[in-house]
């Protein structure tokens, strides 16, 4: 019968039964199992609906007591989690499970089908884990399950379904946690499963794939490839049931690609991979779009085909991985909680094509795409610190680009969190030491600073130890170390830097065999490095094996090779070298034909075309001088000349260029004198044959020389030429001269007759091109003039860069295109020396040079504007004397430096402020970019960005932060909520002056008022500036709060139920959980009254300065007043601050834990929902994990279902009662007669044992705990109070301890006398910590310590009980009382075992 059928007869049976029959109450149900039968096959809303209502109607029709109410209850849950995984609705779930614990009460042990009940209980249990994960639905649902399993013996029809269920329960507490047991177990039932579904059994292809998967999962944490074989055989077997048209088909294909993925990247065969893709492409045309798991596909397609292309290089495959990531982010909207990881591998995709291609668009999309990854994975997500890693490598990439150092610094911050992240054995980090030792190399290259390369080195370091051998990235760590190493001997010349680099590049080498696609680069830097050494030490076999190697390299960078050029350079180096040491002319010839080739791949424009041209010309000018062929000389000062051109005034390389054209115009010169019998070689300085002819005493001199030279030429010949060739020379004799050279002034009068001389002759003579490069030298030196007297105040730099224009202007005529702007330029050197001088001539001068510039030029001509508002300016100082006056050129700022240095303090103080704030002028609620605009407009902006342009240098950032700071100086609020108050959307459409409101709106009006009255633009208050609908602004908020508060300028306190003249001591703002960080945080506070007056009308700018007020806030609080009035943040007596809260309360419980976040400084995720228990345990999880503190151990009251040693509330934290006095001299006669004397060797035994104890852990909801153990000898039960609250007596024995009695609400766990033997411990909790310091000696210090340690550990101490469980683990009972224990004398104490209990 098919299921409309069935619908269809069981209606007609209810139509036969008439109202009294006795089957009518079966019929509903009958229907609504029939209508939930077609549901299932047919996937009807409407049908799953009639069956809930049916359901709902026989369960009216049976009450309890009723004998098939149990069923009735069943059915029900069965359709409410059929219609919840179809529809979503948390409530059908919800009913579902509480239904189905009904139906469970209804079927205790020995009914037919508990085991149904227990089964479907914990079926629900996990839809709600996958839901919401909370950790407690999944572990009730494996005990659930393991129940069932009990209950359903071999044969039993539902086994192979239990089996089934509970594997997938234990596989997903595995994910969770990570218990291997727990994925071990699950293999096992899963093998159970598959034994249970032979051949031919229809469910066979899931026990195939399922088991398949639980290996897989295995392989994935053990890296067992047998796992892995094995799964992608399963997985086949799987798919071999599941043909063409099977509705499971598709996940089939798509994990037995995942398999073979994993299979390709351990072994390397690209047949894995090449299936993998296949399977993909098959898996995604049978998801289409709408498909629940077409996102899957199309990502996990992406990533296996971007795989392929890091293998292959097919940038086809790396287009396709794009558009296909693009198509599964379409579909992944914001929220989902695998929308980070599209980000991310998307970002990749991007930075791999744009290391592929160059197209900036691709870096700058990878960027975006990285941050947005990094938004979505907050500081406590699995995987920031890869978000971090990789966006740090995408900002290095633009850094390499763009070379802005705010890129470089922002991935060098990036990569150091990406480290305080990774544990010290995550796989990925030895490559964040890598990237970050790149990042500070990178950083040394462009600013200099050694202390960059240090680290660099050390991190290299620590990269390769743990790129062990056989590691494929252990190749670049050797070579970045040695490169680094190399970097460093390069500045400090320490040859054990240069040995070691050379060291590690041929261990590199090794790694690296022929055909490697790295293998050029290693042979090229191992040269360079042996050359260095031969050049420091003169071993010639270094040398030789250098150009060995770039003979090796060359060959392997054949034409059209990117780096071929450094090829050729470095061999002409190298032979050019050997040829000085063994003068071979077939080295020299060698090096000039390299040359020249490195020079051809060098074009205009390429930034080591100058270096080429160089080492051209010197071993042009060495040929010279071994053959004496003046063609070669006379191609070396060509070059000389070029190189000028390309070194322009300011370049570091200038003067060495100068010199170099000096020695090769000094040869020609030489050799002229020689052939015509002249003696007046003789009046040039000799320079050194030397390869870099920049060691002579002063080429200025030869210049100088020089250029008389060609003066006297042109007195006897009067070519032009000459005139024009001692000008040039004259004007690099004077660069190299600076104004106290004792030859500077003979420097400038020669240079004055040549100019004058060459005026005489008048437009006739042509400008020649020695004249024009005189020319733009004299202005290129002028400009760098200014800028030297701008940054050092030198005014002889000011005075030459003044004649060097004016030299300019008598130089290049009227008509000549660059004569208005070189009258501006002298102008601004005028006006320079007007604001020091206030010399008045040189402001007219400047406004004649503007007005004739103006003359020159036509309004849309470049310079025509600058020199129009320049001679407006000039103008009003003229007109304005007391402008005139002012030196406004006192720092070196200009106002758009000022203005870039004031808006990157304004974004640095805006980042430790709220992100919305409310402007107490205006009552309006501003985000961050209104804050800003506000600033910028202000008044207070512009004096700023006047004034800051005459601060002091040194002072100026000090001054501007200050000066930022009180503008953005913000009130905080503190208050105990009430009704009505006013919530972010209530204030983001208009200001709160405009509403009428009363209420919250009335107090939030009148803090802000209050504020303002106090001089405060800002203010921020907890209601209504963070947005609470937003989960992330909820917990960066939490997370932020206490900064807020400490930042803070005033915080005001509103006590609405303290009256004008009432104490504040009663105020319920004392009893409220968020108001403790409030009090605490910050360093100034007021408060004030119910009408809003100051408490006590005391008029103190911080009440927290008043002596009077202080005490009144200790007897409310019970915190000293030194925590009041400066509180540090931390995990410091953490007890005590446990304490100050135990008495507080808040209005959604597990805020008690997050209010606290702030006090202890921690980080830790805000999860609304979670049980108070829950938060609570988490937090006091996380401090002993971090500070090992076990002072929070001591506390009395209900235990936590978090963990036993942790109280279920926070007011378990109050102060502990005092323990019961002992009898007199009991105190004295424990610590004398009653102790035998102590061996002093097991005391110092102890005490070492002590020290080396471990320290506290919490881990997976297990404390792992060092404490002195008493076992429990003897429990006896004294006396028992049965009345309404019941307690009981216990006395109690332990070995080595007095016996002691206690008494609890609740009888003990194994107490009786046959359990009792080992299954209870007395234990006190121990920190190595607890055992002090000392100022004495260390033999001194470990006697008095010991001697100290065995009066503490003889006194009594608070003990904890605890009774053990399975599996060696341990629970801590009897916490409502406090239990007093004292050892019996110092024998017991030295003969105590210390041990390591693992407690949950």
């Amino acid at each position: 019968m098919d299921s409309m059928d069935a619908v269809s007869h069981q209606r007609v049976e209810l139509e036969r039964c008439p109202p009294w029959h006795n089957d009518r109450g079966h019929a509903p149900y009958n229907i609504a199992a029939a209508l939930h039968d077609r549901f299932q096959i047919d996937g009807t809303f409407n049908d799953v609906d009639q069956a809930i209502g049916l359901h709902r109607a026989t369960l009216a029709q049976h009450p309890s007591g009723h004998p098939h109410r149990s069923s009735s209850l069943h059915g029900l849950a069965v359709c409410l989690a059929e219609r919840y995984e179809s529809q979503g609705a948390v409530a059908d779930l919800e009913e579902a499970i509480t239904l189905e614990r009904v139906a469970l009460e209804l079927h205790p042990p020995g009914h037919s089908d508990r085991d149904l009940s227990l089964h479907s209980l914990a079926c629900y249990l996990w839809l709600r884990f996958g839901k919401q994960a909370a950790v407690q639905d999944l572990d009730e649902a494996i005990e659930l399950h393991r129940v069932a399993l009990e209950l359903c013996p071999s044969g039993h029809p539902r086994r192979s379904s239990l089996l089934h269920n509970l594997a997938v329960c234990l596989l997903d507490r595995h994910k969770k946690q990570g218990v291997v047991a727990d994925l071990e177990e699950a293999i096992i039932l899963g093998r159970a499963e598959l034994e249970l579904h032979p051949p031919g059994h229809s469910n066979r292809h899931w026990s195939l794939h399922n088991l398949a998967c639980y290996l897989w999962q295995r392989f994935r944490k053990q890296a067992v490839m047998l796992d892995l074989e094995e799964a992608i055989e399963l997985h086949r077997a799987a798919l071999g049931f599941r043909p063409s048209g099977h509705p499971d088909r598709s996940s089939s294909l798509h994990f037995l690609a995942l398999c073979l993925v994993d299979r390709y990247d351990q072994q390397g065969v690209v047949t894995n991979l090449e299936e993998a893709i296949t399977l993909g492409r098959a898996a995604l045309e049978l998801r289409p779009p709408g498909h629940s798991d077409r996102l899957w596909s199309l990502h996990n397609l992406a990533y296996h085909l971007w795989q392929r292309f890091c293998k292959q290089a097919a940038i086809q495959d790396l287009e396709e991985a794009i558009e296909l990531h693009r198509a599964a982010l379409g579909i992944c909207p914001p929220g989902h909680p695998d929308r980070s990881t599209l980000l991310h591998i998307l970002a990749v995709c991007f930075a791999d094509r744009y290391e592929k291609q160059g197209a900036v668009a691709d870096l700058e999309e990878a960027i975006t795409l990285g941050r947005a990854a990094l938004e979505l994975r907050p500081p406590w997500h699995s995987d920031r610190a890869l978000s971090l890693h990789y966006l740090a490598y995408y900002l290095r990439l633009r850094f390499l680009k763009q070379a802005t150092m705010q890129d470089l610094d922002e991935a060098i911050e990036l990569l150091r969190s990406t480290l305080r992240l990774y544990p010290y054995v995550h796989p990925y980090r030895s490559s964040s030491f890598h990237i970050l030792a790149l990042c500070l190399a990178d950083r040394y290259e462009k600013q200099g600073a050694v202390t960059d390369l240090e680290e660099a080195i050390t991190l290299e370091r620590k990269a390769l130890e743990l790129r062990a051998p056989g590691r494929s990235d252990r190749l670049w760590s050797l070579h970045n170390l040695a490169y680094y190493l190399w970097q460093r001997f390069r500045k400090q010349a320490a040859m054990q830097d240069l040995d070691e680099a050379i060291e590690l590049h041929q261990a590199a080498l090794e790694l690296c065999p022929s055909g490697h696609p790295d293998r050029p680069l290693l042979l090229h830097v191992l040269a360079i490095c042996l050359a260095d050494r031969y050049e420091k030490q003169g071993a010639v076999t270094d040398l030789e094996e250098a150009i060995t190697l770039e003979r090796a390299v060359l060959e392997l960078r054949p034409p059209g090779h990117s780096d071929r050029h450094w090829s050729f350079h470095n061999l002409a180096y190298y032979l050019w070298q050997r040829f000085r040491i063994q003068v071979a002319m077939q080295d020299l010839d060698e090096a000039i034909e390299l040359h020249r080739a490195a020079s051809e791949l060098r074009p205009s424009g390429h930034p080591h075309r100058s270096s080429s041209l160089h080492n051209l010309a010197v071993c042009l000018s060495n040929r010279y001088e071994k053959q004496g062929a003046l063609v070669d000389l006379e191609e070396a000062i060509t070059l000389g000349h070029a190189i000028l051109e390309l070194h322009p005034p300011g370049h570091p390389d200038r003067d060495d260029s100068l010199s170099s054209l000096a020695y090769y115009l000094q040869k020609r010169f030489s050799t002229q004198a020689v052939a015509q019998g002249s003696g007046g070689i003789n009046s040039l300085p000799r320079a050194m044959s030397a390869f870099r002819p920049t060691g002579y005493a002063d080429p200025s001199s030869t210049l100088q020389a020089l250029s008389q030279y060609h003066w006297g030429k042109f007195l006897k010949q009067a070519v032009a030429i000459d005139l024009d060739e001692a000008i040039c020379l004259a004007t690099y004799a004077l660069e190299l001269r600076p104004p106290k050279h004792p030859d500077y002034a003979l420097s400038v009068g020669n240079l004055t007759k040549f100019i004058r001389e060459r005026i005489a002759r008048g437009t006739n003579w042509p400008e020649s091109v020695n004249l024009g490069r005189a020319v733009d030298n004299l202005c290129a030196l002028g400009h760098l003039l200014r800028d030297k007297f701008r940054t050092q105040r030198t005014f002889s730099h000011l005075d030459k860069a003044i004649s060097v224009h004016e030299f300019v202007l008598q130089l290049r005529p009227t008509g000549h295109a660059s004569h208005p702007s070189n009258l501006h330029d002298l102008a601004l050197c005028l006006i320079e020396r007007f604001h020091d001088t206030a010399n008045v001539s040189d402001l007219d001068k400047a406004i004649l040079l503007e007005q004739k510039a103006l003359e020159l030029s036509a309004p849309g001509d470049p310079s025509y504007d600058t020199s129009q508002d320049s001679l407006a300016t000039y103008l009003q100082m003229k007109i304005s004397p007391q402008i005139s006056r002012v030196s406004s050129i006192r720092s070196v700022a200009t106002q758009d430096e000022v203005s870039q240095v004031i808006q990157a303090v304004i974004f640095e103080t805006l980042e430790s402020m709220p992100t919305r704030l409310l402007h107490t002028q205006t009552g309006t609620l501003c985000n961050r970019d209104e804050q800003i605009s506000k600033f910028t407009g202000s008044q207070q902006y512009n004096r700023l960005l006047s004034s800051a342009m005459s601060y002091d240098p040194v002072e100026r950032v000090g001054r501007i932060h200050a000066d930022v700071s009180r503008y953005f100086g913000f009130v905080t609020f503190s208050h105990r909520w009430g009704e009505g108050e006013p919530l972010l959307r209530d204030v983001q459409s208009c200001p709160i002056y405009d509403v009428t409101s009363g209420g919250g709106f009335t107090k939030l009006r009148k803090f802000c008022l209050t504020a303002l009255k106090r001089g405060y633009l800002w203010a921020w208050s907890d209601t209504c500036c963070i947005d609470k609908d937003s989960s992330a602004d909820l917990q960066e908020a939490i997370g932020s709060m206490f900064r807020w508060y400490r930042r803070s300028a005033l915080t005001i306190v509103y006590l609405a139920d303290v009256s004008e003249t009432g104490s504040f001591t009663d105020s319920q703002w004392f009893g409220r959980g968020w108001t403790l960080q409030e009090l605490l945080a910050p360093y100034t506070v007021l408060f004030y009254t119910q009408t809003w007056s100051l408490y006590r009308n005391i008029e103190s700018s911080n009440h927290k300065t008043d002596a009077a007020i202080l005490e009144e806030l200790g007897g409310a609080t019970g915190i000293e007043s030194r925590y009041l009035t400066d509180f540090s943040p931390g995990m410091d007596d953490a007890r005590s601050r446990l304490r100050w809260a135990s008495s507080r309360r808040t209005t959604r419980p597990e805020d008690v834990a997050y209010s606290l976040f702030g006090i202890f400084n921690l980080h830790l995720p805000v999860l609304y929902g979670e049980s108070a228990e829950v938060a609570l345990g988490r937090l006091l999880g996380e401090l002993i994990s971090q500070s090992g503190d076990i002072s929070m151990l001591d506390w009395i009251g209900e235990a936590s279902t978090f963990h036993s040693c942790f109280p279920a509330r926070i007011s378990s934290y109050r102060p502990l009662p005092l323990p019961p006095a002992p009898p007199a001299g009991a105190e004295e006669q424990s610590l004398t007669a009653s102790q035998p004397p102590a061996s002093s060797k097991a005391l110092r035994s102890l005490y070492r044992l002590l020290i080396k104890s471990p320290l506290p852990r919490f881990v997976n909801r297990r404390l792992i705990l060092s404490c002195f153990s008493y076992r429990v000898t003897a429990v006896e039960l004294q006396w028992e109070n049965s009345s309404s609250s019941s307690s009981y007596t216990y006395a109690i024995q332990a070995f080595g301890l007095k016996p002691l009695e206690i008494t609890v609400p609740a009888r003990l766990e194994n107490a009786t006398a046959e359990n009792v033997t080992g299954s209870l411990q007395l234990v006190r909790p121990w920190h190595s910590k607890s055992l002090g310091g000392s100022t004495k000696s260390d033999a001194a210090a470990a006697a008095d310590a010991a001697e100290q340690l065995l009066v503490t550990l003889g006194g009594p101490f608070n003990a904890l009980l605890l009774t053990e469980l399975p599996h060696n683990e341990y629970k801590r009972i009897a916490s409502s009382t406090l239990i007093v224990a004292q050892p019996v004398n110092s024998a017991s104490v030295l003969q105590s075992e210390v041990s390591i209990f693992n407690i949950v």
